[in-house]
């Protein structure tokens, strides 16, 4: 089979005002960015329109290093709902060069459910992430500068809880030092770098309803405290203004493609363990504006992208999902079961039976949200049939609906079986409104412990002296309010990486608190998790290359 970025080439693009044109996106108000490629703004909503839509979540097991497929899924439904007659779009996150560079090589989808052009998505795309940067870094300058031109009028800040950002893996980066070499060059003191999706910066562009909401948000940064005690916000800092200019088109989001020509919005790229993983609300809800059925995913596993979705975007955004789609793969779920990563493409029935343990969690975890579910079975060349029949029968037993993907290699007709299962439980089973995991009543105490028993396995939580800290400061500002977003491993229920299965009984340690006031949400770092991720052994980028003028190497 060709590779992902042949099969991208091999297809002819339609024009983007013509896509545009189907889905009745009225193409004098959107904005090109090349032939195939356009923002398109975010006052085309209509509310009426989106609480009609047909609103479909897609998650999946926990994943592994082998990869789950989730964003193949999610478009090869789309592609499986139009090849039965239905309005379908698909509202997905922008990829990070990080992990392009890194592991992954790509995030637009894959075989033939591609998001296209998929070399300009992985890449640069439309700049969103380099304004996201530029915003979270001007911030940070603006900020230095301030301390150092007020230093002799006696403003001193005690602390200061803004880091910069990179688009990049770099381990070097985590923790430094600034201001070094002489007085001239600002004033000394430790910060470090976190990835750009991990930006509070990105996270608002997410969750921002208009541009007066961006703004807003903007103004609301918590930056750190003086030395008088009080807190410093970008609103002090006087740049609310200048920071919404840098972020004013990419507040706007993406109209791109798909292998089949269906329309698919692609904007904003939190990281499930890092952040809460979710593309935009304007996204999504211009999606629902013009498409009868929007696929959305989150990110990694259900345990962090779904509950993140439920609990913060919907919550928030007041949507309403009329179902979820948990996806699954035979290697997945016989890692799960204690077969070796080198031994996960053999058969063996035994390991694939214990690995459903996982599955079972996170389907009775869905449920625990009011959420209708059917499974996905992602299907890859060396699963035998007996491991699918053995799958299919299980949720049959369970009272969940089966269908096997094929999108990779046969498109959307490799998705009608999904398709068909999707639109006929909709139809034949109402949605319930959710049921959030906790309330935003809770102390950040109990949203931490009902999150980490009741959907992780845990047995305690644990907060670490910096978390206990910032407790007792989210307490004074009052921001208890605020949803919870828990960092943690996402190869694993608990804080542990290698801990696969089904884990329980284990502690549940917060280390510190991350507080994104403007946001409004509170960042619970769990575990050894890092927010900026270092470079495999082998990165992606020693086989990403240009060979007689194309791109290689991106998948």
């Amino acid at each position: 089979m060709k590779s992902d970025i042949e099969i991208a080439r091999s297809i002819e693009l339609t024009k983007i005002k013509q896509v545009a044109r189907n889905y009745d996106i009225p193409v004098e108000e959107i904005q090109n960015y090349g032939r195939y490629i356009a923002k398109v703004p975010e006052t085309l909503i209509d509310e009426e329109k989106v609480n009609k839509s047909n609103l479909i979540l897609v998650t999946a097991i926990t994943p592994t290093k082998a990869g789950i497929g989730k964003t193949t899924v999610s478009i090869g439904l789309a592609l499986g709902l139009s090849k039965i007659g239905k309005k379908a779009i698909c509202a997905l996150r922008e990829p990070s060069l990080g992990p392009c560079f890194g592991m992954k090589g790509g995030a637009a989808g894959g075989g033939y459910a591609q998001v296209l052009p998929m070399d300009k998505i992985n890449l640069h795309f439309t700049g969103d992430f380099h304004a996201i940067t530029s915003a979270h870094n001007m911030i940070a300058a603006l900020l230095d500068n301030y301390m150092y031109q007020n230093r002799d009028n006696g403003f001193a800040m005690k602390e200061v809880l803004w880091n910069r950002v990179l688009d990049v893996n770099d381990r070097g980066l985590r923790y430094i030092v600034t201001g070094l070499g002489g007085k001239t060059n600002g004033v000394m003191r430790e910060s470090g770098f976190d990835i750009t999706p991990a930006s509070e910066i990105m996270a608002i562009l997410c969750l921002a309803t208009d541009e007066a909401d961006l703004r807003r948000r903007i103004e609301n940064i918590l930056l750190g405290f003086t030395i008088e005690g009080k807190p410093f916000t970008v609103k002090d800092l006087g740049v609310a203004g200048a920071i919404t200019v840098l972020l004013k088109d990419a507040l706007s989001p993406n109209l791109v493609q798909t292998t089949e020509h269906t329309a698919a919005f692609v904007h904003g790229g939190p990281f499930a363990n890092i952040a809460h993983g979710c593309n935009s609300v304007l996204a999504t809800r211009l999606a629902m504006t013009f498409g009868d059925y929007v696929i959305t995913e989150a990110g990694f596993g259900a345990d962090l992208g779904a509950e993140k979705f439920y609990d913060i975007k919907c919550r928030k955004a007041g949507l309403q999902p009329k179902l979820t789609v948990l996806v699954a793969t035979a290697q997945g779920l016989k890692m799960h079961g204690g077969v070796s990563v080198d031994a996960i493409k053999e058969p063996n029935m035994e390991g694939l039976k214990e690995g459903l343990k996982n599955l079972d969690k996170h389907i009775e975890n869905l449920q625990s949200f009011g959420q209708t579910v059917v499974v996905a079975f992602n299907r890859y060349a060396n699963d035998t049939d007996e491991e699918l029949d053995y799958v299919r029968q299980h949720c049959a037993e369970k009272g969940i609906g089966f269908a096997i993907n094929n999108a990779f290699m046969e498109g959307g007709e490799g998705a009608v079986e999904l398709a068909n299962l999707v639109v006929d439980t909709i139809e034949k089973q109402p949605s319930k409104p959710l049921t959030f995991a906790y309330d935003e009543e809770d102390s950040v105490e109990e949203k931490v412990r009902k999150v980490a028993l009741n959907l992780y396995g845990a047995k305690q939580v644990l907060f670490g002296p910096a978390a206990r800290k910032k407790l007792k400061m989210i307490e004074e500002l009052g921001y208890t309010h605020f949803p919870i977003c828990i960092a943690k491993t996402q190869y694993s229920f608990s804080t542990d990486p290698k801990l696969y299965g089904v884990a329980s009984g284990f502690n549940f340690t917060v280390r510190d608190i991350v507080i994104n006031a403007g946001a409004e949400m509170l960042v619970m770092v769990a575990g050894e998790i890092m927010r900026m991720p270092g470079l495999p052994k082998e990165p992606q980028a020693l086989h990403i290359d240009i060979v007689n003028g194309e791109i290689e190497g991106l998948s």
